[in-house]
C-alpha cells in the first residue's frame, strides 16, 4: 500500500486473518485509547475480532469515503461507506463500497420495508453517537438494523468506517455482519 505524501498512518493489527498469530503492532490500544480510540474499537477489541486500524489526515475538502481509497492506496470496491437511511420511520444502515451509491429501494426490500430515504443528518448522528464523516456501522450508541452489501461477501477482508474521521478499519465481512447482525444483500448502484 502507499500512503499520499504529507500525511500520517497508524497502523495496528490485533489478532490476524490467516491464521498466524500476528503482533504487529507495538502501539497498545491503551495507548491508541488515548488519541483515536472509538466506540467501534472498542467493540471490535472485546469480542476480540482479528482487525487491522488505518489512520490518515483527512483533508477538508474531499468526500471521507473516496478520500479514505486514494489516500490509503485501496481499490475503492474494498472500502465501504456507512450510510443511515430511514425505511419506513426506521433507521438503517446501509454499508455500500465508496465507488458505488445506495440503492435506497432495494435497502428497504431487504429489510421487509415499502419507502426509504436518507436520514437527516442530524437523526443519524443522535442515532449513532458518531459525527457525518465518521460514522461507523460498529459501536453504534443504538444499534441499528444494518444491511451490508453483497459485494463485500466474497472479499477475504472490507474496509469501513471506524468511528471518526480519518480512521478506517480492515476486518472479515462476515466478522462486520456478526457484530452487527447485519445481513447481505445487493443494494448498491453504480455512481
Amino acid at each position: 500500500m502507499t500512503v499520499a505524501e504529507g500525511t500520517e498512518r497508524l497502523l495496528i493489527t490485533v489478532g490476524s486473518f490467516d491464521g498466524d498469530d500476528h503482533r504487529t503492532a507495538a502501539l497498545s490500544y491503551a495507548a491508541l485509547a488515548a488519541g483515536k480510540g472509538t466506540p467501534a474499537t472498542a467493540q471490535l477489541t472485546k469480542a476480540k475480532i482479528a482487525h487491522t486500524l488505518h489512520s490518515y489526515e483527512h483533508g477538508s475538502e474531499a468526500a471521507y469515503g473516496p478520500e479514505a481509497a486514494e489516500t490509503l492506496g485501496l481499490d475503492p470496491a474494498v472500502v465501504f461507506k456507512t450510510l443511515v437511511a430511514e425505511v419506513d420511520g426506521t433507521l438503517t444502515v446501509g454499508v455500500v463500497p465508496v465507488s458505488a451509491m445506495l440503492d435506497l429501494k432495494a435497502l428497504a426490500a431487504a429489510v421487509g420495508g415499502k419507502r426509504a430515504r436518507m436520514a437527516d443528518v442530524a437523526a443519524a448522528e443522535r442515532a449513532t453517537g458518531y459525527v457525518a464523516g465518521g460514522i461507523s456501522p460498529l459501536g453504534q450508541k443504538k444499534r441499528l438494523r444494518t444491511v451490508i452489501d453483497a459485494s463485500a461477501e466474497s472479499l477475504p477482508t472490507m474496509y469501513c468506517s471506524a468511528g471518526r474521521r480519518g480512521l478506517e478499519v480492515q476486518l472479515a465481512p462476515a466478522d462486520l455482519a456478526q457484530l452487527t447482525g447485519a445481513r447481505f444483500a445487493q443494494i448498491a448502484t453504480a455512481q
